[in-house]
């Protein structure tokens, strides 16, 4: 039995900080940070069955094409995705009643539509981004048993000159069945997660950075010619954490900022609307 300091429920039973239970959540998840954009998702189903807030965590479950879909805000980071992923995994294969794991386990689909910034010139604000590996310098999955001895991580030990003070970074691969199912006419990368959004992603304002051109490191690394592609701030919680829990997990970004560039998309909207119907289209069709 699990210890109720351990997975923590509130009066309801529900999940403590998402305030879900098992029935209210779909087989199909997506994740978005940003709480407002779970109405723009949802404004695409063709009914809703379910809405909920608590906290960042605003939620809703609908019918999309006849499927059943979940979308969920995580807010920023990987302190958030660590919570987002252990409670709904605990929605799926812990019986909240028992406390007990379920002898059987299932798998979610997991979908995150996020913004990102470009690490690349010929990827510009406007591009989408579909994640085919993830590269952490966050820390998350150092506190979990995942394997950093495999080819992908020992490529990236042998060949990313990285700063000794800094998180070791892990690469983690994401779904590719779901990378196969999204990406049809979209550029994939690798997508860099740090664990801020100003210095540890290279950006400088008052404070100077403490090693300032690390970015340059992780943009000439590429790994089975899959060149790093974007920065962003969740995928490498997600792709660990649902790796080490047997979900399927996909990241695709909306490009804002060109770090390279220097230019940045701030009428994004449309195309983030757009980019959500299409990535719908294709979860629920199979495209």
């Amino acid at each position: 039995m699990i210890p109720e300091s351990e997975l923590i429920l509130n009066t309801k039973g529900n999940v403590y900080h998402l305030d879900l239970a098992p029935e209210q959540i779909a087989d199909d998840v997506i994740i978005v940070g940003d709480p407002d954009r779970v109405k723009m998702v949802s404004s695409f189903f063709d009914s809703v069955e379910f809405e909920n807030h608590n906290r960042e965590f605003f939620s809703s479950t609908g019918l999309f094409n006849g499927k059943r879909i979940t979308v969920i805000s995580s807010g920023i980071g990987t302190d958030n995705i660590d919570i987002l992923l252990n409670e709904l995994d605990a929605l799926k294969n812990i019986d909240l009643k028992t406390r007990e794991i379920k002898s059987e386990l299932s798998s979610l689909n997991i979908v995150r539509i996020g913004t990102s910034g470009s690490l690349r010139r010929e990827i510009q604000p406007g591009d989408v981004v579909v994640s085919s590996y993830a590269i952490g310098i966050d820390g998350l999955l150092n506190f979990y048993d995942l394997d950093k001895n495999d080819e992908p991580n020992q490529h990236l030990k042998e060949n990313l000159e990285w700063h000794p003070e800094f998180n070791r970074p892990y690469m983690v691969k994401g779904s590719q069945k779901l990378i196969d199912q999204l990406s049809r006419g979209y550029q994939q990368g690798i997508t860099v997660t740090a664990n801020g959004f100003y210095a540890p992603q290279g950006r400088e304002i008052r404070l100077k950075n403490r090693k300032s051109n690390f970015l340059d490191a992780l943009k000439s690394y590429s790994y089975q010619q899959i060149p790093v592609t974007n920065l962003e701030m969740e995928t490498s919680g997600l792709y660990g954490l649902s790796k080490l829990l047997g979900h399927e997990a996909c990241t695709v970004c909306l490009i804002l900022a060109g770090r390279t560039s220097h230019k940045f998309q701030v009428d994004y909207h449309g195309k983030m609307k757009d980019l959500i119907q299409e990535i719908l289209i294709r979860l629920t069709s199979g495209y």
